[in-house]
């Protein structure tokens, strides 16, 4: 085994560079793991087409500016890219407030946003109003982002964000521009299963890779929506 450089103070005893030799290792194998599902994912065969007549409406990319919405077909989202990203944005119509949860993954998508753009397209969907999500991405301070309605579409029933009782999933799904169509890659999910909730797309968000970094971890940390930096009223 290779021995790892500069990751401890030269007044470390053994005790702590042999168990920080031992992570180093470990954590090089994960690299790996996640490399290899990296792969696989890239090579799932062709999804699904879905269909493209979803009547999706959107505001301005400055939820500040007060512009009237537009309607978008699923196609339209794509822009100049082959891929379109999307957030499935638990926020439901009537709702006084979006997903606490989903709105701190957001905030970080928002943060790298304009790295994404050099190489996919990306956009915020949710099932409420766009009036309600262009007030909300103000609170925000979600500039630059497309804050997409789904609202009385059946989109995010087909990709499974809206299950069949109504009820909502945060996750994230990719789509590819085909001649044919728009096709589905794959989607993920917070709650990959009943007993495992709200781990699917950790590897996504930020916040969690750096709280995993800490002597104490997550620990039963939850977001909440009033404390966010860019928080506007």
């Amino acid at each position: 085994m290779s021995s790892p450089v500069g990751l401890w103070p030269d007044n470390a005893d053994d005790e702590y560079r042999a168990a920080r030799t031992a992570l180093w290792q470990a954590e090089q194998d994960l690299r790996d793991a996640l490399e290899a599902v990296a792969e696989a994912r890239r090579a799932l065969p062709p999804g699904a087409l879905l269909r493209d007549d979803y009547a999706l409406r959107e505001g301005p990319a400055d939820p500040g500016l007060d512009q009237p919405e537009v309607t978008r077909s699923l196609r339209d989202l794509f822009g100049e890219h082959r891929t379109l990203v999307v957030y499935h944005l638990m926020f439901a119509p009537g709702a006084p407030e979006a997903c606490p949860m989903c709105s701190m993954w957001v905030d970080g998508l928002h943060g790298v946003s304009h790295h994404l753009a050099r190489h996919t397209a990306f956009a915020v969907v949710a099932e409420a109003s766009v009036a309600e999500l262009r007030a909300w991405g103000r609170r925000r301070g979600w500039d630059g982002l497309r804050l997409i309605s789904a609202g009385g579409t059946t989109f995010g029933r087909d990709v499974g964000a809206v299950r069949p009782d109504g009820t909502l999933r945060p996750g994230l799904t990719v789509l590819r521009r085909e001649d044919d169509g728009v096709r589905h890659c794959y989607t993920a999910f917070a709650d990959w299963s009943e007993a495992d909730r709200e781990r699917g797309i950790d590897l996504y968000s930020p916040v969690w890779q750096v709280l995993d970094l800490l002597p104490q971890g997550r620990g039963d940390w939850y977001a909440a929506n009033d404390y966010a930096g860019r928080l506007r009223g």
